[in-house]
């Protein structure tokens, strides 16, 4: 579609907008458009870039460690191919899981690559630093000194990973996530922290099996993704919304799946959703993967302003700090 049809779509959508209310800017893996995902300098930076939470994807490590990794597979946002070899599975793929903390230490973290060794977002860090992965304990350190030390409350949006494959291996990450949450006293609903999962089954059963009083969101996918046994498709009406409000406080959506990408039209899936109660937090505001022909302020203004999300998760912390706080001049 041209530019210029894309514009006077947007303009059409914003022309009746309402009131502004300050949204969350969640910093996705951290300040991830700039530093290889999920590191601890990432983190910092998202903190100084004034993120309101910082995502932690949590894995389990071989000896039962919490650790923050986007998925299950190391191979392409480390050097394990290099370092072991040996350690490949029969999918040509290397699992967190296989290795030990100690081991998963001694592994050197690069910006995201494709498993043929491309980078993904090529104008992205192209150095050579010696960034490592962190446990989701070391981050909750750092974030929560870091909000000590400079009087803030910057929260965490923790991700449990993948935890139908987990317990497929023997793992009970919910379990795990839970038991660190709660050593922290973070099992609460009046912190600053949300749980979200892929998986609705497992969602159900950190409320209700295991206790938990953290806010919690559903995430999202499209059925064809394989995230989960879950039906998303099913998820997303207005029924099935209005029973997902009795469990989590919001949904985390991917944002195709509230606009049609090619007319910049609502589905009206944030309506239902602020129907049924439930906060919106979609994912992923990438400045640098924008549609063609639409610019970052179109974008923001077309997520905040026409569909009125409550949240946005982004890899540019920065951009849409800047944004959401000239709005609230």
């Amino acid at each position: 579609m041209k530019k210029s049809i894309l514009s006077l779509a947007l303009c059409a959508l914003l022309s009746s907008h309402l009131a502004w209310a300050d949204p969350l800017v969640i910093a996705h893996r951290g300040a991830s458009g700039y530093l290889p995902e999920h590191t601890m300098e990432s983190t910092t930076l998202a903190f100084a870039l004034g993120a309101d939470f910082i995502e932690q994807d949590v894995v389990i490590s071989k000896d039962g460690v919490p650790v923050v990794l986007h998925d299950i597979h190391l191979d392409t946002v480390t050097d394990v191919a290099a370092k072991f070899p040996q350690r490949m599975r029969d999918d040509g793929r290397f699992y967190a899981l296989d290795f030990t903390l100690a081991e998963l230490k001694t592994l050197t973290v690069h910006e995201r690559s494709t498993t043929e060794g491309k980078q993904v977002f090529k104008q992205r860090y192209q150095g050579n630093a010696q960034f490592s992965i962190a446990t989701f304990e070391e981050q909750i350190e750092l974030i929560s000194q870091l909000n000590r030390q400079f009087g803030k409350n910057i929260g965490f949006y923790p991700e449990i990973k993948s935890p139908a494959w987990h317990r497929e291996q023997g793992v009970d990450i919910s379990k795990i996530v839970m038991k660190t949450l709660r050593k922290h006293d973070l099992d609460d609903s009046e912190k600053a922290i949300y749980v979200q999962c892929f998986d609705y089954a497992e969602l159900k059963r950190l409320r209700h099996e295991l206790g938990a009083k953290v806010k919690l969101i559903q995430l999202l996918g499209e059925n064809d993704w394989g995230e989960s046994p879950t039906d998303y498709d099913e998820l997303r009406t207005p029924e099935k919304l209005k029973e997902l409000a009795a469990v989590a406080q919001g949904i985390g959506p991917w944002i195709p799946q509230l606009v049609n990408m090619q007319t910049m039209q609502p589905t009206g899936l944030v309506k239902r959703a602020h129907e049924a109660g439930l906060d919106v937090h979609p994912y992923t505001f990438r400045q640098d993967a924008l549609p063609q022909g639409i610019s970052s302020q179109q974008a923001l203004d077309l997520l905040f302003k026409q569909l009125k999300v409550d949240g946005l998760f982004t890899d540019f912390t920065d951009t849409v700090v800047n944004y959401v706080n000239a709005q609230a001049q």
